[in-house]
């Protein structure tokens, strides 16, 4: 639905949790897919495993809390929130964003692309890191990759592209840990014995007695 020609839908997806359908408040989390969610709401979610809930399929695929990353968010001065109702202007007041973009100063309401950093959560508007191209985070100076960059609420095609990325990204960390939890279980197969035989050595060791030993022992005896 569209309310004086803005997308009612988009302010949504700007201004509500993806889960809860709450007014996004800070602490504000994003996932892999570029969805923002209030960081209790996760938490809920993470924690109720018996509720099966309308909306948590837009959540399936945050298995843990470290799926998401925490946003360092940049406040608008512009944005008044509650107090920008008495003003009557109801359509300017949906399209003021809370957040801007801090290197360029666009605003964060669905009409800019923005993206966040896996790596360090700031948050930026396509066009900074376009025309600022670094590869160091223009606010804290994070070093980052290209696969750290995630669109935030971005189109079915974006989607699609951050979920392979996502689909990758798991496997290799899943390969990573079994590869070294064989090697970790191959070095120790390899010490065990090594350890075993140590500790054994003088038990297994059977007392020899030679001939002459005997023979002087029981000589001293006779006599």
């Amino acid at each position: 639905s569209k309310f004086f020609g803005f997308n009612a839908e988009l302010v949504a997806q700007w201004n509500y949790c993806t889960l809860s359908q709450e007014i996004l408040r800070r602490p504000i989390v994003a996932c892999e897919l570029g969805r923002l969610y209030n960081k209790d709401a996760v938490i809920e979610f993470l924690l109720d495993k018996s509720s099966e809930k309308a909306l948590g399929k837009a959540a399936s695929h945050i298995k843990s809390i470290k799926n998401v990353t925490e946003l360092r968010l940049s406040d608008n001065p512009a944005w008044e929130g509650d107090k920008g109702n008495t003003k009557g202007d109801k359509h300017d007041d949906l399209q003021r964003a809370r957040f801007i973009c801090p290197v360029v100063g666009l605003e964060m309401n669905g009409r800019h692309r923005f993206c966040f950093l896996r790596c360090c959560g700031c948050v930026f508007s396509e066009r900074a890191l376009k025309e600022i191209k670094a590869e160091v985070c223009h606010t804290c100076g994070a070093a980052f990759q290209e696969d750290d960059i995630i669109v935030l609420n971005g189109t079915k095609e974006d989607v699609e592209t951050l979920k392979s990325r996502m689909e990758e990204r798991r496997l290799r960390t899943k390969l990573g840990k079994n590869l070294q939890g064989h090697q970790k279980l191959r070095q120790g197969s390899l010490r065990k014995p090594t350890l075993i035989l140590k500790r054994r050595k003088p038990a297994q060791l059977p007392k020899v007695r030679v001939g002459p030993t005997e023979t002087t022992r029981s000589c001293s005896e006779g006599c």
